[in-house]
């Protein structure tokens, strides 16, 4: 089994930056999972965010979603397990609950319902 832990959410306002963490933990995580954040706003769908596939020597390739490229980054640090969400350029609409996702494949999906192992969620505020 796979867990994971969200961490970094909170409130800031317009324009501000936040980062969030998620730590992987279980004895059959591998950093050759793929990892992704994905956000829930109230009355929405689940929205993806970003995913991140390992590409090997190289590193991870990250896609993101189109209503956060270039504001938001995304890095992995293999020996600490954990996946972080760089936020920059904050917008009111940016608010949700955000999620971490991964899943026992290199293959870095969209779909929420491709992701097997999800974390609590943190939540995300963004003021005006």
């Amino acid at each position: 089994q796979v867990q994971l832990v969200e961490s970094g959410g909170g409130s800031v306002q317009a324009g501000d930056s936040l980062r969030l963490a998620c730590a992987a933990s279980g004895r059959t995580f591998s950093s050759t999972y793929a990892m992704g954040w994905f956000r829930q706003a109230p009355g929405k769908e689940r929205e993806f965010v970003v995913a991140t596939r390992w590409i090997g020597a190289n590193g991870y390739y990250a896609e993101f979603g189109d209503s956060v490229k270039g504001r938001f980054t995304a890095s992995r640090d293999n020996a600490k397990n954990t996946l972080y969400l760089q936020m920059n350029s904050l917008k009111p609409e940016d608010t949700a609950v955000y999620y971490c996702a991964a899943r026992p494949s290199r293959a870095a999906v969209t779909d929420p319902g491709e992701y097997g192992y999800w974390g609590q969620g943190t939540q995300v505020t963004v003021s005006p």
